[in-house]
C-alpha cells in the first residue's frame, strides 16, 4: 500500500497529459511487459535484486514479518522475476490523480502476496503446488499485464 501510495502521489503529476497519451504509455508499457514475460523481448528490469535474508524472520516473528512486508512490498530488496508490477506501478503512475487504481493495485498485491503461502500450504502437498505453479506461472504473468492493458483501454474510453 505504501508504494501504491507513492504512486498515487505522484500521479497528479501526470494530469496535464491528455487521457489519450495516458492510456497509450500505459498500454504500451503492458504490452511490453507482456512480451518480456512471454520471452519475446529481452529488457532489463530495474530492481534491488538481493533476496531478503532468513534471518529477518528468526530475529522476532511480528516484527520480522512486518520488515519483511515492507521490504518486498516496496522492492527495496528482493528479486522481482515478473514484469507485471512495473507495469501496473505505471499504471497508477499514469491514473491522473485517481485513488482507485492506488488501492486496488495495493489491495491486490498483498492479496495475492498472502494467497500464496496459504494456498500452497491448502494444497497438503507443497512439492505438487511448486510444480503447477511452475507450469503456469508464465502465462499467468503474460494475463496479467494483458489485463492491465484492457483495464486502461476500458477506463480511458
Amino acid at each position: 500500500m505504501l508504494t501504491a501510495g507513492v504512486l498515487w502521489l505522484l500521479s497528479g503529476l501526470s494530469t496535464p497529459l491528455p487521457a489519450g497519451v495516458r492510456q497509450g504509455l500505459i498500454v504500451a508499457v503492458a504490452l511490453l511487459a507482456a512480451l518480456r514475460d512471454a520471452g519475446k523481448l529481452s529488457l532489463r528490469l530495474p530492481q534491488n535484486a538481493r533476496q531478503i535474508p532468513q534471518d529477518v524472520l528468526r530475529r522476532h516473528l511480528a516484527c520480522g514479518a512486518l520488515q519483511f512486508g515492507f521490504e518486498l512490498g516496496t522492492g527495496v530488496r528482493t528479486y522481482v522475476s515478473a514484469s507485471t508490477p512495473y507495469a501496473m506501478a505505471v499504471a497508477v503512475l499514469l491514473s491522473g490523480g485517481s485513488y482507485a487504481p492506488a488501492l486496488a493495485a495495493g489491495l491486490g498485491f498483498g492479496v495475492g502476496r498472502a494467497l500464496t503461502p496459504a494456498l500452497r500450504r491448502l494444497s497438503g502437498n507443497g512439492k505438487r503446488w511448486d510444480d503447477m505453479l511452475a507450469r503456469r506461472l508464465t502465462g499467468m504473468t503474460v494475463l496479467c499485464s494483458v489485463l492491465i492493458a484492457t483495464v486502461a483501454c476500458a477506463i480511458f474510453r
